[in-house]
């Protein structure tokens, strides 16, 4: 398992080599600092814990402090862990080790988690793809409602699950099976073919198998 915390640049197109227009994200990855591992003896799963983003000492509580202190290492504002399958994988990295684009190649495939946008509050239309109400002759102001909750005496309650009106977005999504399309080293920017979940300047999380 290779990964990378990073940040939305935002969309464009590249050309490929047939002159084809492919969209792309471009995500700012890396580089990550490996802070921590965890292992299946003493924590009983296998992990790489990566920083990234430097932070102020003064603004770091003092359990992550001593973490970092102990570590020799600088201070991360952001944390996150990449699981592995084994403590074989993970006696591959070193507390310190730094991680950059390197790790990926062109044309690898990789899963990538962020926040979704945040819409605020919205009908069942545009929450849940609902039809609406008829807008025929007679239809007064029921055009955008819902409509019956459902059950009646019995069970004289409207069940969970119900889809209704609500927060929509800003929730955490995974887009599956991205392809890398280009992998620029220097600058440690990387282009995805399609869209990835967030604004501009979102937290991702990029893995590949």
């Amino acid at each position: 398992m290779k990964g990378l915390i990073g940040r939305k640049v935002g969309m464009t197109r590249i050309y490929d080599e047939n002159g084809t227009s492919v969209p792309v994200t471009l995500i700012s990855a890396g580089p990550c600092t490996v802070t921590d591992k965890k292992t299946q003896g003493k924590h009983k799963y296998s992990a790489i814990q990566l920083g990234y983003e430097k932070q102020k000492e003064s603004r770091v509580n003092k359990p992550l402090a001593g973490q970092f202190k102990k570590a020799g290492i600088e201070s991360a504002r952001i944390l996150r862990e990449i699981r592995l399958e084994s403590d074989n994988e993970a006696e591959e990295y070193n507390i310190g080790d730094t991680i950059d684009v390197s790790v990926f190649e062109e044309g690898s495939i990789v899963d990538i988690t962020g926040m979704s946008k945040g819409k605020g509050f919205a009908g069942v239309m545009k929450r849940w793809g609902f039809k609406g109400g008829p807008a025929s002759h007679g239809a007064h102001k029921i055009h955008r409602k819902p409509g019956s909750a459902g059950p009646g005496t019995d069970p004289a309650r409207v069940l969970p699950g119900k889809k209704s009106p609500g927060h929509m977005g800003h929730e955490t999504h995974t887009t599956r099976n991205l392809k890398i399309v280009k992998i620029d080293k220097d600058n440690n920017i990387i282009a995805v073919k399609g869209p990835v979940p967030g604004h501009k300047k979102a937290l991702l999380l990029i893995r590949q198998k």
